[in-house]
């Protein structure tokens, strides 16, 4: 864990070296100020931005400098914004922010200065947040590496050779490397679980409804994706969920339920029983040397006293993946569909989203009804599975980070990928779910130090057990002594 403050641990190095809820406490016992935090981040920003292209649009000091003083005034008059006062955070550029700029990391949308925020980034700002920018995606989010023609390439926090991940690449290096406390991102296809065991840190999918989007035009079928949290560890990972969490009446399917605790529960988990599904009974390619990490974060599960036990998903590899396309195709295509009627935006776009839109347009009704019929299926045998565990796991990724130049990977131990997102097929299956899941950093123990992840899916429900759950894997493996510098 983070030092807690102390007044020779608070210069520059040693505030960004701070767990959240510890920069947050230091704020508030005058320990430390928003300025100097504020200042402390800039400064690392400064250091390493360059390298790895993790933050983007990033505002003018001197602006963001006149936040953290005000936020300071509020403190003195003995006004307290909220549980991020004056901790800087940096947006992922998928979601809108009023007034600072947010490209999709599209040319489409490259000037684009939206009115409004998300929903999400409301709840930032009102809890005392300062935004200080925004996190490199990939283009619409599609695919899980974070390149894109308005900004570039985000590299990976270990290695700059390396991707990053996406499409919260930007997210978790920033995270990684201490520009920022901590990060949102969003998770359509696993993009707060692979970015994140990449670059050795945390990603929390929520359970569906969990952290509400405000509706745009569609309020009930865009329910694949869900914004969440990401850290350095799971006390941030709560503190920030605990923010972004909450139901909101704008969006008609959040959970009826107000922001979770940042408190995790103090559960002894000795004999907690998490079910290994592994590869599909061998079904899932694997780059050699993922199975093997991912038993290691299984070992660290065993020493907090949870049994591990071999479980079958019991739905044939082909089944999910065909529900899937049809899914993507219908959410993905629908929604950008204006762009590609209007030849001159189609021109722009990349190629992987024209696949989608098209895919979607040979698509009919009875096929999205076939697809959610399997998706029930899949859910039915979650639940299944969960009469006789507490967790499920497997891994984060099919590969361990592949070179920064590459689209995608084109093969995995021989058999070749049909889609820009086969090599992803194993975070589909909790998507599909809406069962919360959370990405266990392991690593750097893989091939050439390369880091990936173990993914724990949980209960419908019950995310904050599977926080406690990821806390004692933290309190074993303690994954952020491995943190690049």
């Amino acid at each position: 864990m983070d030092a807690a403050p102390t007044s020779t641990s608070l210069d520059t190095g040693g505030i960004v070296a701070l767990a959240a809820t510890r920069m947050v406490e230091a704020i508030r016992a005058r320990h430390v100020s928003c300025r100097e935090v504020m200042e402390a981040h800039l400064d690392r920003i400064a250091e390493v931005n360059g390298r790895v292209n993790a933050i983007v649009s990033l505002r003018d000091r001197t602006e963001l400098l006149a936040e953290a003083d005000a936020a300071d005034a509020d403190l003195r008059r003995g006004h307290w914004r909220g549980p991020m006062h004056g901790l800087p955070h940096a947006v992922k550029d998928l979601a809108p922010t009023r007034g600072l700029r947010t490209t999709f990391g599209s040319p489409i949308f490259a000037e684009h200065v939206p009115e409004g925020d998300a929903l999400f980034v409301e709840r930032l700002r009102r809890a005392g947040a300062i935004l200080i920018g925004k996190t490199n995606v990939s283009e619409f989010g599609l695919g899980s590496h974070s390149y894109n023609p308005v900004w570039g390439t985000t590299r990976n926090a270990y290695d700059s050779a390396l991707s990053a991940g996406g499409s919260s690449g930007g997210a978790a290096v920033a995270t990684a490397l201490h520009m920022v406390p901590m990060a949102d991102g969003s998770d359509f296809a696993g993009s707060l679980r692979n970015p994140a065991g990449w670059n050795g840190i945390f990603g929390f999918r929520p359970s569906a409804g969990r952290v509400p989007s405000l509706p745009g035009p569609d309020a009930y079928l865009q329910q694949l994706a869900t914004d969440g949290p990401m850290a350095r560890n799971v006390g941030d990972l709560a503190l920030l969920l605990s923010v972004m969490s909450g139901h909101d009446e704008r969006a008609p399917l959040s959970l009826t339920e107000p922001s979770l605790s940042a408190e995790l529960p103090e559960d002894d988990l000795k004999g907690a029983r998490i079910g290994w599904l592994g590869d599909y009974a061998r079904a899932l390619p694997m780059e050699e040397g993922i199975l093997p990490l991912s038993r290691s974060g299984l070992a660290s599960l065993e020493a907090a006293g949870c049994r591990i036990e071999e479980v079958d998903l019991g739905i044939s590899r082909d089944e999910i993946w065909q529900c899937w396309l049809v899914w993507r195709h219908v959410l993905v295509g629908s929604r950008y569909r204006p762009l590609y009627d209007d030849p001159e935006k189609r021109a722009l776009m990349k190629p992987e989203l024209i696949w989608e839109i098209e895919g979607g347009l040979r698509l009919s009704a009875d096929d999205l009804y076939r697809a959610s019929v399997t998706r029930t299926r899949l859910y039915q045998r979650f639940l299944a599975l969960f009469a006789e565990c507490d967790a499920l796991a497997l891994p984060s990724a099919q590969v361990f980070p592949f070179a920064q130049e590459l689209h995608w990977p084109t093969t995995i131990a021989g058999t070749k990928m049909d889609t820009y997102h086969r090599w992803m097929e194993v975070v589909v299956p909790a998507t599909l779910s809406g069962c919360p899941t959370i990405c266990l950093p392991l690593g750097p123990w893989g091939p050439d130090g390369r880091s990936s992840g173990l993914q724990l899916i949980g209960r419908p429900g019950r995310d904050r057990a599977l926080l406690r759950l990821a806390q004692a894997f933290e309190e074993v493996s303690r994954p952020s002594d491995r943190l690049p510098d």
